[in-house]
């Protein structure tokens, strides 16, 4: 149940936005195994005039950039799992947003299951819930 959160620099582009959703659903389940029916993605889009690397727009460089911050539960996803994550979204990414400047970001945040959830439920409790089923 990951929530990404990326932000794109350019005009609001509906067909950009769902594919770039679409791309990184598939990568975060294929390499952070994260189940895409629970998986929300937030797509917002900067002007690339309002967007500075190293104290120029993104305008004045000509170039493209994106910032992805996706929550997942401490612990679910190893060292490796999150480098080649890191590595698979930049290139596609580098695929879909023209002249994209090498300073685009994407942290990968890991919060305690009990202090993450949707539906009104921590993922401690859905943990525990599955447990005591198993048993």
């Amino acid at each position: 149940m990951p929530l990404l959160d990326v932000k794109l620099s350019g005009t609001p582009d509906a067909a950009l936005a769902a594919t770039v959703a679409a791309t990184l659903s598939d990568l975060t389940a294929r390499i952070l195994r994260k189940d895409p029916s629970v998986t929300a993605v937030a797509v917002s889009f900067v002007p690339r005039e309002q967007w500075f690397v190293g104290g120029a727009s993104l305008a004045a460089k000509n170039a493209s950039s994106f910032a992805l911050d996706i929550q997942v539960v401490d612990g679910t996803n190893t060292k490796d799992e999150k480098a080649a994550y890191l590595e698979a979204v930049f290139a596609a990414m580098a695929g879909l947003l023209p002249e994209l400047d090498p300073e685009s970001y994407i942290l990968v945040r890991e919060v305690k299951a009990d202090a993450y959830g949707y539906g009104g439920r921590t993922q401690e409790s859905r943990y525990v819930e599955k447990k005591l089923k198993a048993a």
